[in-house]
């Protein structure tokens, strides 16, 4: 099972959140911004995990965030056979370019 890390209010995790809605079995989807714990699992894997760097430099949070089971960590939905939203004006960073 795909783990899925997002908060419905980011843009790019709610057009996640419809791909993956049914299909329980294949993705876990966890909202960070629904308990503190979810959220200091996620604060691990971003301080840590080489996916983010381009995120912490450019200084977006990184979600959504996927992670495979066998440990594979990446901000980049085709990596898990998703789909990223189109590109648009709406974005959940101050400089409008990610979330």
């Amino acid at each position: 099972m795909i783990k899925v890390y997002g908060m419905p209010t980011c843009p790019d995790c709610a057009y996640i959140h419809v791909q993956i809605k049914d299909r329980t079995g294949e993705f876990e989807y966890i909202n960070i911004g629904e308990d503190v714990q979810y959220l200091k699992e996620f604060v691990r894997l971003r301080d840590k995990e080489a996916a983010f760097d381009e995120c912490r430099e450019n200084g977006y949070l990184g979600i959504p965030c996927f992670v495979r089971e066998d440990g594979f960590v990446t901000v980049v939905p085709e990596n898990v056979g998703l789909v990223s939203r189109p590109a648009d004006k709406t974005s959940c960073s101050i400089d409008g370019k990610g979330c």
